[in-house]
Formats: C-alpha cells, structure tokens, sequence
C-alpha cells in the first residue's frame, strides 16, 4: 500500500499538488481525493488527508468534523429532485438515482480515505475523536451515523477471525490484552500469565484490517460450580485447578477494544461461538454463565434516593438506612452491612428488573446479555469490593446463564417483546415483603 501511494505521490507532483504547495490544505485534498478515478493516486492522496488530519489538534478537528457536516452533506435539492422523479416514475433507474442521492458525499469520502495505509485503523481511531467532540457538539451526529454506517459493514460478522489467545500469541497481542483490560485491571504479565493458565481460557475477534489488535476479548475461568465473587478468579496467589475436572466455564470479563468501534457489534457473536468451542474442548461442561458488574445501580439508587422519591419503592425508614453508603468503608463494618444487605439486594433486584429506557433494561450490561440470550440467574452480594465496583455497585455482580437449549427462545422473547428472563429467585428478591 505504501509503495502505490508513493508512486501516487508522483502523480501529485506533476499536478503540482506536492507537500507544501501554495493553498493545499485538508479540505482541498478532501475535494481532489472525490474527483479523482486513479487508484494510486487516490490512495496517495488519501494518505496525505490522514497525515494532516493526524496533524491537527483538538479545535481544528471539531471544525474539520463541522465542514465534513456541512459542506459534504447532500444537496437537498437533488434529494428532491429525485424523490419527485420515483414517485413519478417508480422505476430501477429513478430508484438508483434516488439512492445516490441521498448518500452524503462524505460517505464516499470516508471509503476513499478507507484506501490509505493503515486507512482502517486511522478511520477507527477518527471517530473515536468524533464520539469525544459530540459531547459538545451533538450537531455532528449525522457524520458520526455515516462512519457508523460504514463500520457496521465493514467489520460484518463475516470478516472477522475468532482466536483463541494463549502464552504463545504474540507478545504485540498480548501486551494490547493487558492495555485493554478495563473490567478487571491486570497488574502487568505476571498477571496476564495467570489469566492464560490452562484452567482459563481468552478468545478475541480479529479483523484483517487490523490483525495484531483485537477487537473484542472474553476471558473464561473453567471452575466448579457458578463463581459468586471475582477475589478467587483473579487472585494473584490462585491455586491452578484441573480443567478438565471444571463443570461451570465463567465468562468473568469483556472487553470492547476501540472506543471508535462504540456501537458495533461484536460481543453476541462472540458469547455464543465461544460457548460453541468450550462446549467442543469440554464437554463434561454443565454451565455457562457471567460474572458480570452492574455499572448504572448506583447513579440511578442516587436518583431513587432522593426525599420526596417514590414511596413503593423505598419508605422514609429506608432512606435513612441508605445514607449509610455514604461512608467508605460500610462493607468492612458488620452492623452497616448488615443493615444495607437486605435492602440493597432488593433494589438491585427491582432496577434489573423494572427500571427502563425505553422498552429496554436500564443497565447496559443487562441488555447486552438478555439481548443476545442470558437468562438473569444470580445475584451476588459483595461480589466484588474493588473501589470501582463499590463506586458503580455496591459490591453487587450478577450471574446471567446462557443455556444452550434456551439461547434462542430467550432471545426471541427479549428482542420481540423485551421480557426480562430470570430466575424465580431474582423475581423473589425484587418484591418487598408481605407484598
């Protein structure tokens, strides 16, 4: 790729288009890159709007994001045009011509960028840029639903490489897992050693656009019996058990690598084939099942908190008691604890359960595994006390099952009628005695 954008950049010496050259910046090579039919050409002009855009910082990013917005959006008048033509006519040619359209001139843009070395990465590594400016900028979204267009595409199920990554991958794929690692911090490769023992598995998807760098990794502890508590799965001074004795397979933590990939895809897929492999390395496995965090409790308990709240859901008595989360150190006091642990449990129960956005779970967590699934088994008081887990909360993780023979029907009843599957155990918690 390199080599025919040099022999592009031939190309662009005679058009006197060189590095440098009087009124060449991003957006005149951004016009010349649409407009132009060679590919070496093309592909070395696209290397030179990477560059500079790679060049520039934080404000001149936000109003290249703003020009892309503006002036290489659709013209409303052909949309138009072509619009009253189909109704017209309703023909294949109209109906083509219509499609085209509609189709931003920064979508072909981005394809042609897509040309430069390394073309996927940088366009990855854009949006992530992208998603942190929308904070300020909401504006922008059509451009950022134009790259999501394109990405949910390109990195289709059907491109992607499932890996089993082990000791012996690479050291450059190794050091992005310990990189990469947000839910359970690894502390260097001491660490990363132990999470590739024979008694744990790690999976990744790989795209060809970028093969050293997965993008997105499960790791697995082969266990008996479903784990309650992340301490003895990750504990530094672990005792290595016998796989082949393990009944229970814990999906303990999963990664998504690239914050410009937000959005995309990849974990259902990999769940379900991952269980599909374990199931073929072991058979003599039972259960399937996370040990999952449950990230939103504690900002929407803050919510559900506040005086005047919602008396169904907590009386004034019970207020009170929650004010005891204001101090550090309440899960290594016995009589805090204690007062906390019922209470706790049964609204943690009723936000998995009950509390919505939209038609879906409230908890993101809990829609990525009912989605693709899960059924919502277990919950796990102090499962882990780590300052992040206790900050999100309180200590809670939750078990959700997958069942091979229900994976399917669990899915079908989540996406067509949004039903929470649980256990008769979690119902149980969520409902307040005598009721």
């Amino acid at each position: 790729m390199n080599s025919v954008a040099d022999a592009g950049l031939e190309l662009l010496f005679r058009r006197k288009l060189a590095p440098g050259s009087d009124g060449e910046n991003i957006y005149t090579l951004c016009n010349e890159l649409l407009s132009t039919l060679g590919e070496a050409s093309g592909t070395a002009i696209a290397r030179k709007v990477i560059v500079a855009y790679e060049a520039m910082d934080a404000e001149a990013r936000c109003v290249f994001f703003e020009k892309l917005r503006r002036d290489f959006n659709v013209d409303a008048k052909t949309v138009l045009d072509a619009a009253n033509a189909y109704a017209a006519q309703s023909d294949d040619a109209s109906l083509a011509k219509l499609i085209r359209a509609v189709e931003p001139p920064r979508q072909e843009l981005f394809r042609r960028l897509n040309m430069a070395p390394n073309g996927t990465e940088s366009l990855v590594r854009m949006r992530r840029d992208l998603l942190e400016t929308l904070r300020d900028k909401p504006e922008l979204k059509a451009v950022d639903a134009d790259l999501r267009h394109l990405f949910a595409s390109w990195f289709n199920r059907g491109f992607l490489a499932l890996r089993r990554i082990d000791w012996e991958t690479p050291a450059a794929v190794l050091e992005k897992l310990i990189e990469y690692e947000t839910v359970h911090e690894m502390r260097g490769w001491d660490d990363l050693r132990r999470r590739l023992a024979p008694d744990r598995r790690c999976f990744a998807f790989f795209h060809s656009a970028l093969p050293n760098d997965p993008l997105v990794f499960v790791e697995v502890a082969l266990v008996k019996g479903i784990s309650g508590e992340i301490g003895p799965i990750i504990s530094l001074d672990r005792v290595e058990s016998d796989p082949a004795s393990a009944d229970t397979a814990i999906f303990y933590s999963i990664n998504n690598c690239h914050e410009g990939l937000r959005g995309i895809t990849f974990g259902n897929f990999l769940i379900k084939q991952v269980v599909l492999e374990l199931a073929r390395e072991f058979p003599q496995l039972k259960t399937y099942a996370t040990l999952s965090p449950v990230p939103g409790f504690r900002h929407w308990l803050s919510g559900a908190s506040k005086p005047g709240a919602d008396p169904e859901l907590l009386t004034d008595a019970e207020i009170e008691t929650l004010v005891l989360l204001g101090d550090s150190d309440w899960s290594a006091d016995a009589t805090k604890a204690e007062a906390l642990q019922p209470l706790l449990t049964r609204l943690i129960a009723h936000y998995l359960l009950h509390e919505k956005r939209g038609s879906e779970p409230l908890d993101p967590v809990a829609r990525f595994h009912l989605r693709n699934g899960a059924r919502l088994d277990r919950i796990n008081w102090l499962g882990d006390c780590s300052l992040e887990r206790m900050r999100q909360s309180a200590g809670f993780l939750v078990n959700y099952v997958y069942d091979l023979k229900s994976i399917e029907r669990n899915h079908e009843d989540y996406v067509k009628n949004h039903m929470v599957v649980a256990s008769s155990a979690v119902t149980r918690l969520a409902q307040r005695k005598g009721k």
